[in-house]
């Protein structure tokens, strides 16, 4: 499953917090617990859960994309038995002020819905595996936590899940997107992206974030403006590698942070 690659500052970050080791699990240890939610099967025969995050008051952790100050999380699924394929529904995150620099998560409680898909639709499921993520307050640290649950195939549909599901960003279409295009021009060592959405405000100040459909390739924090109907927004784009690189619009996606609502978008055309 593709996540954002990280960025030089958090890898500078996590190279620096790397000496403390067992000291830095054990404190993450005390600060978030977490849970498998069982939800029952789906209509198409595969299975509904979620991980659940219990976050000590105070501590924030991070979207799948975490904005220049934050850390991208990490799924490990192989410890799982008769997983044939996870499918993660986010729910809208937060937009923190981390110190001067944007960083994109949630705070109190995480509800991650899941639905997975079994390799053998007739045997039953163990999801077993580990999730690295990054916890902040008055400071970050980064930690793993390990989960190990056999789904029950006869669970009743759970309310939290429901709720978060519920909390998906809006599609295209429920936003009233009216047309997504990209302009990619040279910048620098890489490129620069920039996005006209034409749709309605998702209201007060919005948030866009680009992410470019490839974890070899790393896009700054988003600029974003609105000029009546249009929202654009810009990034650049550079090599995680430090080569040459070509940009499918087809698989960038950005989400609009509004504080009515949120968009998911999937694709640009050229323009």
């Amino acid at each position: 499953m593709p996540t954002s690659p990280l960025t030089p500052l958090v890898a500078l970050f996590l190279a620096a917090l790397a000496p403390l080791g067992a000291a830095a699990q054990s404190q993450v240890d005390e600060l978030v617990r977490i849970e498998v939610l069982d939800g029952g099967r789906t209509a198409g025969g595969g299975y509904q859960a979620a991980l659940r995050l219990h976050l000590s008051e105070g501590w924030k952790t991070y979207w799948r994309a975490p904005g220049e100050a934050g850390i991208p999380p990490q799924f490990d699924w192989r410890g799982s038995e008769n997983l044939g394929g996870v499918a993660i529904s986010w729910p809208t995150p937060v937009v923190f002020d981390q110190g001067g620099m944007r960083s994109i998560g949630y705070h109190d409680q995480l509800v991650l819905p899941i639905e997975i898909t079994p390799a053998r639709p007739d045997a039953p499921v163990r999801l077993r595996g580990q999730v690295e993520i990054g916890l902040c307050k008055d400071v970050c640290i980064p930690g793993t936590l390990a989960f190990d649950h056999r789904l029950d195939a006869g669970a009743d549909r759970h309310p939290a899940i429901a709720a978060a599901l519920a909390q998906r960003p809006y599609s295209e279409a429920e936003a009233g997107l009216r047309s997504a295009t990209c302009r990619v021009t040279p910048s620098g060592d890489g490129m620069r992206i920039e996005a006209h959405l034409t749709m309605p405000s998702a209201g007060g100040r919005e948030v866009a974030v680009i992410e470019p459909g490839s974890s070899a390739i790393w896009a700054s924090e988003t600029e974003t403006s609105r000029r009546g109907e249009v929202l654009i927004a810009a990034s650049d784009l550079v090599s995680v590698t430090g080569g040459a690189f070509a940009l499918d619009r087809s698989l960038v996606r950005i989400t609009v942070l509004g504080e009515n609502h949120a968009v998911d978008i999937h694709g640009c055309t050229s323009g």
